[in-house]
């Protein structure tokens, strides 16, 4: 990459599925330069998360990304020219700064100073994987010290950190995860008490046998087949927090996106089954901020970062979300 070009991921048009060439094209343009109150950003990290192929497919709970605009992403970098005294040149930053070497920004874009030395850290527990995984948890789920909790996608971003916080309140953690080596993580290191392998495992069975009396709450981030099994084994009073869906995520013309069969056991069971968007508590990201830090500060919170090489990987970065290929946290460093 030369200091005058700006690589840049747009949408070309919508995938179908997960996201295939032609899709996207990488294409080149001039480093901006800023004017008055702007700054130049450039982009060290890229953040992913399953969401963004919503933004890029089509519209959602927010407007699909127009085609022709770059890619969407959470990124950090570091200021490299400024007409902004309160972004001086040198300094690192996070924010929406989408899939390209450099972004051109003001105070009014959604940036801040990096909240950590780490930029793997700052996109991973101090971004928006942390703030979901805390409020879901917290406000949705609300744990106390007699519950079980049953966390999928256990060994990924988000599910990785809700469970650590169940924990960290007091409950006893099953989680859901695909792979040996994943559950083992998600034990050994995560601190769960338990992890089901949904590809060896029937899950159903595993957590009869792991919560007997039933699941008190569930942190759903699949769906499918994997949320229909929690359902079955739900306890009296159960609060389902539905963060995510993944399994229907992508369409699949050979295999359609499974329903759940087990939604009656919420009235059974007198339960709930309650969804959020991380935005809807905006305005205490501050407080949630704070408290994630000092969780990973004292060490009550770990993680873990995936972290592939090269803008030009972007799209198939995204895609190893979909394919389960990462452990923790997908990034790319350019």
């Amino acid at each position: 990459m030369s200091d005058g070009t700006n690589r840049k991921w747009i949408v070309k048009k919508r995938p179908e599925g997960l996201l295939r060439p032609g899709d996207l094209a990488l294409v080149e343009d001039a480093v901006p330069v800023p004017t008055d109150r702007e700054f130049v950003v450039r982009v060290t990290h890229l953040a992913f998360e399953p969401a963004q192929l919503y933004w890029i497919s089509f519209d959602s709970y927010r407007p699909a990304i127009p085609i022709g605009d770059v890619v969407e992403s959470y990124a950090a970098g570091e200021v490299v020219s400024s007409k902004n005294e309160k972004f001086p040149v040198g300094l690192k930053v996070q924010g929406s700064f989408g899939w390209q070497d450099y972004c051109l920004l003001t105070e009014d874009n959604d940036v801040v100073p990096l909240r950590t030395d780490s930029e793997l850290k700052a996109l991973n527990v101090l971004g928006l994987t942390g703030l979901t995984a805390y409020f879901g948890m917290t406000e949705i789920a609300r744990p106390q010290t007699s519950d079980i909790v049953v966390v999928s996608g256990a060994a990924g971003a988000t599910g990785s950190v809700a469970g650590q916080i169940a924990k960290i309140r007091g409950a006893r953690v099953i989680g859901i995860a695909g792979g040996e080596e994943k559950c083992r993580w998600v034990t050994e290191v995560a601190g769960f008490d338990a992890c089901i392998d949904y590809k060896s495992q029937d899950i159903g069975e595993q957590l009869q046998k792991l919560a007997p009396d039933g699941i008190n709450i569930v942190f759903e981030n699949v769906g499918g087949p994997v949320l229909d099994a929690a359902l079955a084994n739900l306890a009296i009073g159960a609060r389902v927090c539905l963060c995510g869906g993944i399994s229907s995520y992508v369409a699949d013309e050979n295999a359609p996106a499974a329903g759940i069969k087990n939604y009656m056991q919420l009235g059974l069971r007198r339960s709930t089954m309650t969804g959020f968007l991380v935005f809807d508590f905006q305005d205490r990201f501050e407080e949630a901020f704070t408290t994630l830090k000092g969780w990973l500060d004292d060490g009550s919170l770990v993680s873990v970062e995936d972290v592939q090489q090269g803008l030009e990987n972007a799209p198939e970065t995204l895609n190893r979300i979909f394919r389960g290929q990462n452990l923790g946290k997908q990034l790319l460093a350019l």
